[in-house]
């Protein structure tokens, strides 16, 4: 047996135990990236290191902890609030502003993980006070980031228009745009529908002042049934709560107690995300020691707010996505993927070898970087794009839908940062929403990319 396919059946062990015997997924990965990395590919300690992703390990430290101080110090409550009377009280219209927004951040230019880290723990605060499914809300801030990822002027635009011309094939930077941008649009869509979405707008507008309470202002956002409960991850067997309570601390002001004061602390959070953003977008600063940074100072200045902020970081969530990603590291290093890829780029048939390849940059792209594995596939598509029966510009398309919509994986980046932003949640419930989903995603994305973009023969 060749080492490339025992470390693919070890990682096929590695899901089993883990979801058989409730074991942190992470913690095995990192059991198994030892053993395969040195007795199957020889690696030495640096080599099975090599995979550790540091800088997500630094951005989901950094970033859950700043938010854990908002959330803390009411900043985050004051948000939501905002947000209620930016749209007039109509909730249904808040996972669509989040889509919209990440969406605006990648198109100009941010990193896709970036404008997810900044985006998604207001998101899913939202969710929680209202009683959104938390799937919903991570989904559509994932697939809003990939919406706009491929704009001619963003980063991933970019990179895959980079090799596509390194490699001398026909391009279009519009039409790569688009398909990606269409793509996530009508799957945000499906989501919105089967998520509770319908229940949403069937609950009309809440008052902002009054978190949505029944029988303040006439409305009431009480979610249940499917809208509560298809993926909520609250733990709580049922129906979650239509709206947290605001604490006695959050020192509530105007007529009848309405509104959330702005507190020097509370001022100083927002000046805090504001800089992130400014830091992130701007300055192309890393998120993650940008967030680090701010908390530490968030904290020395009002060490009581802060107090358990630490204990707030998910970090059976950090165990989890860094072993898992430390294993692809060394699936990476013994040639596993490329011994993949090239096995299906020799395939004689061009329609099966396209869709062959869409699946593998779905599935590994699932665990690992989406531009890096676009960056090998493609080279690879080459050979056969060169017979003229495969339009280059539609299978160049549809790698790239297929191996960035996948990004809700609980695995990947943008996926690990929602997965460790939601609060309240049961996160063994909600980790393994995500997993089904980005498995259903994984299953049907490539396929149907391939038969709109690859089949027709666009470019």
């Amino acid at each position: 047996m060749s080492p490339e396919l025992i470390s693919i059946l070890v990682l096929v062990v590695v899901f089993v135990i883990a979801t058989t015997r409730s074991v942190n997924m992470g913690a095995l990965a990192f059991a198994a990236a030892f053993g395969v990395g040195t007795l199957v590919a020889d690696l030495d300690a640096d080599g099975i290191f090599a995979g550790f992703p540091g800088d997500l390990f630094v951005v989901l430290v950094g970033v859950t902890y700043l938010f854990a101080i908002a959330r803390a110090n009411g900043t985050t409550d004051w948000l939501v609030h905002a947000a209620v009377r930016l749209v007039r009280g109509r909730v249904a219209l808040i996972p669509w502003v989040m889509f919209a927004l990440t969406g605006a951040l990648t198109a100009i230019g941010a990193v896709s993980p970036a404008a997810v880290a900044i985006v998604a723990p207001i998101a899913l605060s939202f969710a929680t006070r209202y009683s959104i499914s938390p799937l919903l809300m991570g989904t559509m801030v994932v697939h809003g980031a990939q919406a706009g990822g491929f704009s001619p002027i963003s980063i991933y635009g970019s990179i895959v228009n980079g090799i596509v011309e390194r490699e001398k094939l026909p391009g279009s930077e519009i039409g790569l745009f688009l398909a990606s941008l269409v793509a996530n649009l009508l799957i945000a869509a499906v989501l919105f529908a089967v998520l509770g979405g319908r229940k949403l707008w069937a609950r009309g507008a809440v008052a902002p002042e009054d978190g949505g309470v029944p029988g303040k202002g006439g409305t009431e956002s009480t979610g249940t049934g499917a809208d509560a409960n298809a993926g909520t991850g609250a733990g709580t067997g049922g129906t979650a709560p239509a709206a947290v309570a605001v604490r006695p601390d959050q020192e509530t002001g105007g007529p009848e107690g309405t509104g959330i004061r702005l507190t020097p602390a509370r001022i100083a959070t927002l000046a805090a995300l504001v800089a992130l953003v400014v830091a992130v977008l701007g300055f192309d600063l890393d998120a993650g020691l940008t967030a680090v940074t701010l908390a530490v100072v968030l904290s020395t200045a009002w060490p009581d707010d802060s107090r358990r902020a630490v204990g707030e970081i998910a970090w059976s969530t950090v165990l989890l996505i860094c072993g898992v990603l430390t294993y692809v590291g060394v699936l990476e290093e013994m040639g596993t993927i490329t011994w993949a890829g090239e096995g299906v780029g020799g395939i004689g048939v061009p329609l099966l070898a396209a869709v062959l390849l869409c699946y593998i940059g779905a599935i590994v792209s699932a665990f690992a970087s989406s531009v890096g594995i676009m960056g090998a596939l493609i080279p690879l598509a080459v050979p056969f794009l060169a017979q003229g029966e495969i339009g280059a510009v539609g299978m160049v398309a549809a790698l790239a839908v297929s191996a960035t919509v996948v990004d809700v994986s609980p695995f990947s980046t943008n996926g690990a940062l929602v997965l460790a932003a939601a609060p309240d949640v049961d996160r063994d419930r909600f980790f393994r929403q995500l997993m089904i989903y980005g498995g259903i995603v994984v299953a049907a994305v490539p396929v149907l990319a391939w038969l709109v973009l690859v089949v027709p023969g666009f470019g």
